[in-house]
C-alpha cells in the first residue's frame, strides 16, 4: 500500500483476512489454487497463482513479545491488527475495491516524509529490536528532513538491544539501508546517537561513502562496497564480516576492498593496471581492480576524469593465460622436474613485462632461449 501511494513499483502483494488459516486453505483448495502453509503458526498461507506467490495472513494480536518475534493470537479486529505494525505508513490497507483504511494517519506521514512508529516508539522497539534499525532504513528510503524525534530518542535509548539480534537480520537490514539512494546522512545520525557503533564499532566518517554515492548515482548501488567505504583498514575486515555474517564470497571481497595495492591511484598507467589485474587472477582480477579504483575515486573526486578512464580500461580488458604450458617444455626435450616450473615462471615474467603482447610462438622461442644455456 505504501509503495503504491508513493508511485513506486511493487514487487509483492500481501493480503490480510479475518479468516483463520485453516479456513483460508480450505477456500483456496475449493478454488483450485495451490497453497503452502509457509508460516502457519503466525497465520500466513502462501497462494500460488500463475507461478506468482501471494502471502495471505490472518489478522493478529501479539500475546507476548520476545524482542525478536512474538507469540500471536488470531483476531477479526482490523484496528487491533494495525496497532501491532511498526510504522504508521506500514499500517495502511485497502479493500479489493480500493477503499483505504488508515487508522494511524499513515498517509499524512507518507506525504510529510515522516517515518513514525505506531503508538509508543520504545514499546514497538522492545517488541522487535530489529525495528530500531528498520527505523533508519525506512528514513533513508522514505524520509525527508530530520527523523521523527520520538523514534530517534527511542532508537538511541535502545541501541544496545541490537546486540540481541542475529547476524543475518543485521546484515539484511544494513544492506537494504546502504542500498538507498542517499544513506550517508542517515549513517551520520546513527553514529551520533550510538547506534552505528553497535554494528560497526570502528566505522569512520561518511566522506568516502558520499563520494561513492555520487559515482553510483547512474548505476545500481553496491551495498558491500558502500560498507567498505565506512571501514578504516583491513585490520577490521574480519570483525564486520563476522558481525554481519557475510557469505564467504562477501567476506573475501570485503577483505580485498580494504587492502588495495599501494599503486591504486590516479597516476596508475595502463601497463600497471593490467599487471595488477593479472596478478589477482583471471576471474577476480578485473572485479577487484574496479572496486579499488572506485573507492580511490570516491576518496579523490578531483581526479574523476582519470578514474573514469581507468575503470573503463579495467572493465574492458580480460587477462588471458600464459600461451605455453609444461607440455611445451617437455616437447623441447627438457626433463620433467622443478626446473620446468622455474623456466615457465621466467617466461611468464618476461611476458608480463612485455605487457602480455608476445604470441605463443614468441613465448616458445623465449623458452628455448632460456633453456639452452641450462642444457649446456
Amino acid at each position: 500500500m505504501r509503495d503504491t501511494l508513493l508511485d513506486i513499483a511493487i514487487s509483492d502483494i500481501d493480503i490480510a483476512t479475518p479468516d483463520i488459516p485453516e479456513t483460508v486453505m480450505a477456500l483456496l483448495e475449493k478454488a483450485g489454487i495451490k497453497n503452502i502453509p509457509t508460516g502457519l503458526a503466525h497465520g500466513t498461507i502462501t497462494a500460488v497463482v500463475d507461478r506468482q506467490h501471494f502471502e495471505i495472513t490472518t489478522l493478529r494480536v501479539d500475546v507476548q513479545s520476545h524482542g525478536r518475534h512474538a507469540d500471536v493470537a488470531f483476531t477479526d479486529d482490523w484496528q487491533v491488527d494495525a496497532a501491532r505494525r511498526d510504522f504508521t505508513m506500514n499500517a495502511l490497507s485497502c479493500t479489493p475495491e480500493g477503499d483505504i483504511y488508515d487508522p494511524w494517519n499513515g498517509m499524512k506521514d507518507i506525504e510529510a516524509g515522516c517515518v513514525r512508529f505506531v503508538g509508543d516508539a520504545g514499546q514497538r522497539i522492545a517488541e522487535d529490536h530489529l525495528r530500531l534499525l528498520r527505523f533508519f532504513r525506512f528514513h533513508a528510503w522514505y524520509g525527508t528532513g530530520a527523523p521523527d524525534r520520538a523514534g530517534l530518542a527511542a532508537a538511541a535509548a535502545g541501541a544496545k538491544s541490537l546486540r540481541k539480534l542475529s547476524s543475518e537480520r543485521l546484515r539484511n537490514e544494513m544492506f537494504k539501508l546502504l542500498a538507498a539512494p542517499d544513506p550517508a546522512p542517515v549513517i551520520d545520525i546513527m553514529a551520533e546517537v550510538g547506534v552505528l557503533a553497535e554494528i560497526l564499532p570502528r566505522a569512520k566518517d561518511t566522506q568516502v561513502l558520499r563520494g561513492l554515492q555520487e559515482i553510483e548515482a547512474a548505476t545500481a548501488a553496491d551495498p558491500l562496497r558502500r560498507l567498505a567505504s565506512l571501514l578504516p583498514d583491513e585490520a577490521v575486515a574480519e570483525t564486520p564480516a563476522e558481525r554481519l555474517r557475510l557469505s564467504n564470497a562477501e567476506s573475501e571481497r570485503l577483505a580485498a576492498l580494504l587492502s588495495p595495492p599501494a599503486a591504486i591511484n590516479a597516476e596508475l598507467d595502463g601497463r600497471a593496471l593490467r599487471r595488477e589485474i593479472y596478478a589477482h587472477g583471471a576471474e577476480r582480477g578485473a572485479e577487484r581492480m574496479v572496486d579499488w579504483l572506485i573507492l580511490a575515486w570516491a576518496a579523490q573526486p578531483v581526479d574523476a576524469a582519470r578514474y573514469r578512464q581507468l575503470v573503463a580500461a579495467a572493465e574492458s580488458w580480460s587477462p588471458r593465460p600464459l600461451p605455453i604450458k609444461g607440455a611445451d617444455a617437455l616437447a623441447l626435450g627438457l626433463a620433467a622436474g622443478p626446473e620446468i616450473g622455474n623456466l615457465l615462471k621466467a617466461v611468464e615474467s618476461w611476458w608480463i613485462e612485455e605487457d602480455f603482447a608476445p604470441t605463443r610462438a614468441q613465448c616458445l622461442e623465449r623458452l628455448r632461449a632460456l633453456a639452452s644455456p641450462r642444457a649446456d
